[in-house]
């Protein structure tokens, strides 16, 4: 059997890690030679034991930008290829340089796509590349229904899709953990969240806008949770517009959920996504759920509707009439909580699991 390399060229705390962690650890139990490719060497304890690594000797890259990092873990990926041509890659980052460099090596490859390109492919040269390179990869993995008819229409090419994961034992005994971030102090006040990196992408600040036109009709607090280039932004425009008192933000902590358990509502303010994890998350703690309609993912997940409220990407109104809806209406709401929450079979983890783990296993 070939060795199965998972190239992941840096691990933060978002929802493509989750997958990463999730997939790996149900892997290493079907397969005898898993290896990860990354530089992040403090994630190491993160993985099984029975997983090895492709990575520097220490961590001195930890504090290089992103892209450096890419161009280091592409460099080992290389490095290791050069002597171990029986392999398989999977690729959950960097996808188009890992097609490359696989494809020198004659080296079978899986691409992992994770966010809709409706985020990145306006750039006509950019489409033109990306289009052009994937095609030579062996098989190209996206998350939702969405993702993969716009994958096909874009660029032309056979996608298969598998939807995330949801282990919904662990998040509901995670979410059971005595929280050391006593942040929501006040009961009375209604309970409002937002998990997410602090990026362009995620749009926090329509999330702010919406909450500024309302903050004087309701009692309310709302916890932003994540890491970002976007927080002195956001940190600034919560001073411009004196919401201190109602807004929060905290930065990434491992367990979020006793958080997210906690809170009333739930409030995704993406431009665009592939699946959103936190969404499924939010689901299986029976949140009540207002997303942007962005592409792709909470459309589907949230029924169209059915099973919670989208707004227009973009636009604070909207999310501030939804949000004001949400409020008048919480019987309604909670009841679109609990439908959704029943149709959560979709992403049962054995099944989705399963999925992946027959897929690969045919390369091997």
């Amino acid at each position: 059997m070939k060795k199965l390399i998972l190239f992941m060229p840096f691990i933060g705390g978002g929802g493509v890690e989750k997958n990463l962690f999730l997939i790996s650890e149900y892997l290493s139990n079907k397969i005898k030679d898993i290896r990860v490719c990354t530089v992040s060497i403090n994630m190491n304890k993160k993985f099984n034991k029975k997983i090895k690594f492709i990575q520097p000797k220490n961590d001195i890259y930890n504090n290089l930008n992103i892209k450096l990092k890419y161009l280091i873990s592409l460099y080992l990926l290389f490095r290791f290829l050069i002597l171990n041509r029986d392999c398989v890659v999977v690729s959950f980052q960097a996808n188009i340089y890992c097609v490359i460099i696989c494809k020198i090596f004659n080296i079978r490859i899986l691409v992992r796509s994770n966010s809709s390109p409706s985020g990145w492919y306006h750039s006509s040269i950019k489409k033109y590349i990306y289009k052009k390179v994937i095609s030579l990869s062996d098989v190209i993995i996206v998350n939702s229904v969405a993702f993969k008819k716009q994958m096909e229409n874009l660029f032309g090419v056979k996608v298969t899709c598998i939807l995330n994961p949801l282990n919904l034992k662990e998040i509901t005994n995670k979410s059971k953990s005595k929280q050391s971030h006593n942040i929501f102090k006040n009961n009375k006040f209604i309970k409002l969240i937002n998990i997410g990196r602090l990026t362009k992408q995620k749009d926090q600040i329509t999330l702010l806008k919406a909450i500024n036109l309302i903050k004087n009709k309701y009692k309310l607090n709302l916890l932003i949770l994540g890491r970002g280039k976007e927080k002195n932004k956001i940190l600034e425009y919560i001073n411009l517009n004196k919401l201190n008192n109602i807004v929060k933000v905290h930065d990434f902590i491992e367990n979020p959920y006793p958080l997210l358990k906690d809170s009333d509502i739930f409030i995704l303010s993406s431009k665009y996504e592939g699946l959103p994890n936190v969404l499924l998350e939010s689901a299986a703690l029976k949140k009540i759920i207002i997303s942007s309609d962005c592409p792709t993912g909470p459309k589907e997940i949230l029924l169209n509707g059915k099973a919670g409220l989208l707004f227009k990407v973009g636009d604070y109104r909207d999310l501030s009439n939804k949000i004001d809806y949400c409020l008048k209406n919480l019987k309604k709401m909670k009841k679109k909580s609990n439908l959704l929450y029943k149709n959560l079979k979709r992403y049962d983890y054995e099944v989705n699991m399963k999925k992946y783990y027959s897929l690969i296993e045919r390369y091997l």
